[in-house]
């Protein structure tokens, strides 16, 4: 009996511990199948993409590349990554040992890359099943889709392209929770056990990250669309919650500006939003030279010398044409194409990938001003509603979406910007090259060719020296006929305007226009030949004295200092305007020689008539008849501009173009008389 009793107690104090070794096994054979879960699956997900790269894509021939790129988006790179991925899973097999361990090294070594190319992936993602939704509205082109879908993965079903474009979403979502298995499988106490938590935390934040970047991303989108709204329709949004929304910000932005609340300091992002300004100025400036480069080179490309007949038989002229004509069929015109090919089109693309960022420049000030207010409330009453986190949020996604992609931004475009102008550097080095390659035969024919340069400069300065007093008699002879520069007539209904800047800057500073000026840039005024400005610099802000700055009374703006004269005509005094006669301090006027009186003659005045005829097209303007007398009653609209002016005729008032009046002396007609 005693042996009995001992045998008793021996089983119990064993089945512990052989329980506890049961459940280590039931953990480990857990263990086991989770990691073979692991490495199947991921087999099985690789089998599928290849799928979609390979068969179904290259036989979508229905489909737009544009929309194939849209689709399947980065999936090449998530088979590179995955394949590798794969080859280490299937690496650990041979170390049972040391898998669960390896396997955690494994997820810490790629999470950086997973996170990177399924952030693109999940980005696009809705806008591919945008695509997908456009595809269903077509019967045809979704029962081929369909076909192509069931032949290469039949258990896609009828979900079809939705099936295959959210594998990769749920593949990355799913890694946390494999490796969350394997953790619960492993021994505390295990070496594996802290390097799968590493893993499982690190595959989670990737899973964050990327949620944060696709947040992003849609938010970036919302705000960087440019719609094409007519007035209108502009009004039709205008609302309650809107108007409530901007009066709150403009509140914000008036107690910053009063010093009543602090202004959120951000260095990072002023000079990374500095940054780009100074880029999209570079850019601007560039493509605005290049359009003026563009419009010299066809003005040049129009003068054409070599198609008109110069009555030179032979010789070097003959040669010139041949080469002149050779140059512009050829030469010139691939230059011209290349040109617009290489570095216009570019740049305007360019020019057009800056509007995005700018409207997030723009709508983050509006945001950060939410933001602001936000922050303000939070402190005062502990808490806010749920659109006010909404804002908050919104700002908080679009600053730090801004920090981290204006520096990227900005460097491509300073690479793009310098790309361009090697290019325009290059494509004049080749265009001088094919010139010279095809003038050396022409210029083999002249008769200094074969000189040296120092002999041939020498040759010329002494030539020169021999003719340069001829040279001076020309020049002498050239000013002594050429006429002494004369002043334009005055422009209907300017005196006032005259004598308003005589008196605001006297008669030293005033100049007349000589002839038309068109503006092209954003300062530049556009002015009629015979108009009056007083010049107020000579020269722009960038020193070039070739622009000079001045007032027309109503507006200020640059012109061309070679379309202005100074203006040497007796200027009137407002008195003389109104019919008195008086005499200036700054200017003398002549007194006319006192004549005897005689038979009374027919006084002769200056009459403003139509010069051609005119038809109304609005309310405020006025129809007159070509030769029909008006008066001026202001020579500008309400805008000071000198192109329109205010008239009176046959008792009706309104705005007709001033280059449409002229002035014609004509004898004032006594007594009373009948209009024609």
């Amino acid at each position: 009996m005693a042996d009995v009793g001992a045998d008793e107690l021996s089983s119990r104090s064993e089945s512990p511990e052989l329980g506890d070794r049961s459940s280590e096994d039931r953990s480990l054979l857990h263990q086991k199948l989770a990691i073979r879960e692991l490495i199947d699956t991921e087999v099985s997900y690789l089998h599928t993409l290849r799928l979609c790269a390979s068969d179904i894509r290259s036989r979508l021939h229905q489909l737009p590349p544009g929309d194939l790129d849209v689709l399947f988006s980065n999936i090449d790179d998530i088979i590179q990554v995955s394949s590798r991925f794969l080859h280490g899973l299937q690496e650990t097999a041979c170390r049972e040992e040391e898998q669960a361990d390896l396997i955690g090294n494994l997820f810490l070594e790629f999470h950086e890359e997973f996170e990177h190319i399924y952030k693109v992936y999940c980005a696009n993602y809705d806008q591919a099943l945008q695509l997908v939704k456009a595809y269903r509205k077509e019967p045809e082109l979704q029962k081929a889709i369909q076909g192509i879908i069931e032949a290469a993965v039949p258990q896609a079903g009828p979900s079809g392209l939705s099936f295959l474009l959210v594998i990769p979403l749920q593949r990355i979502t799913k890694y946390p929770l494999l490796l969350q298995k394997i953790l619960e499988n492993t021994p505390t106490d295990a070496r594996a056990h802290p390097v799968l938590q590493r893993a499982a935390s690190a595959l989670q934040d990737v899973n964050s990250n990327i949620n944060e970047y696709k947040m992003r991303k849609e938010v970036a989108l919302k705000y960087t669309k440019v719609e094409q709204l007519s007035l209108r329709e502009r009004l039709a949004r205008i609302n309650t919650h809107t108007l409530s929304k901007k009066t709150t910000r403009l509140s914000q932005l008036l107690k910053q500006e009063a010093g009543l609340v602090p202004r959120t300091e951000d260095k990072e992002f002023d000079d990374l939003e500095e940054r780009f300004q100074w880029v999209s100025l570079c850019v601007t400036e560039l493509k605005s030279n290049v359009s003026a480069y563009m419009d010299n080179l066809e003005a040049f490309l129009c003068f054409r010398p070599h198609e008109w007949s110069l009555d030179i038989p032979g010789g070097p002229a003959e040669q010139y044409c041949g080469l002149a004509r050779d140059l512009q069929l050829e030469a010139f015109l691939q230059f011209k194409q290349r040109l617009k090919g290489l570095v216009w089109d570019p740049l305007c693309s360019l020019a057009r990938a800056l509007v995005g960022p700018q409207n997030l420049i723009k709508k983050r000030l509006d945001k950060l001003l939410d933001f602001e207010r936000v922050e303000e409330k939070l402190l005062d009453v502990g808490s806010v509603t749920y659109e006010e986190e909404a804002a908050r949020h919104t700002y908080q996604a679009l600053n730090s979406m801004l920090v981290a992609e204006l520096p990227r931004f900005n460097q491509l475009v300073t690479q793009w910007l310098g790309q361009i102008l090697c290019t325009f550097v290059v494509l004049q080095k080749d265009l001088a090259d094919q010139v010279l390659r095809r003038a050396e035969s022409s210029m083999a024919l002249l008769p200094h060719y074969h000189v040296s340069e120092p002999d041939f400069r020498k040759l010329m300065e002494d030539t020169l020296a021999q003719n340069s007093s001829q040279l001076r008699f020309v020049k002498e002879s050239f000013e002594k006929v050429l006429p002494p520069p004369t002043t334009q007539p005055l422009l209907p209904g300017s005196e006032y305007q005259l004598q308003a800047l005589l008196t605001r800057y006297g008669p030293e500073k005033l100049y007349q226009v000589t002839s038309d000026i068109n503006g092209t840039g954003t300062l530049d005024l556009t002015l009629p030949r015979g108009q009056i400005v007083a010049l107020l610099q000579n020269k722009d802000t960038k020193g070039n004295s070739s622009r000079w700055l001045v007032d027309t009374g109503g507006h200020r703006g640059y012109v061309p200092a070679g379309k202005v004269q100074l203006y040497r005509h007796i200027i009137p005094s407002e008195k003389e305007l109104r019919g008195q006669t008086v005499t200036h301090e700054d200017y003398w006027l002549p007194t006319p020689e006192p004549t005897q009186p005689s038979v009374p003659t027919v006084p002769t005045v200056t009459q403003v008539v139509a010069a051609y005829p005119f038809v109304a097209r609005s309310p405020h303007e006025l129809s007159l008849q070509a030769g029909q007398p008006v008066t001026i009653l202001e020579a500008q609209d309400k805008k000071g501009n000198p192109e329109w002016s205010l008239v009176e005729a046959n008792g009706q008032r309104g705005y007709v173009p001033s280059n449409f009046l002229a002035r014609t002396p004509g004898p004032a007609p006594w007594g009373w008389s009948l209009p024609s």
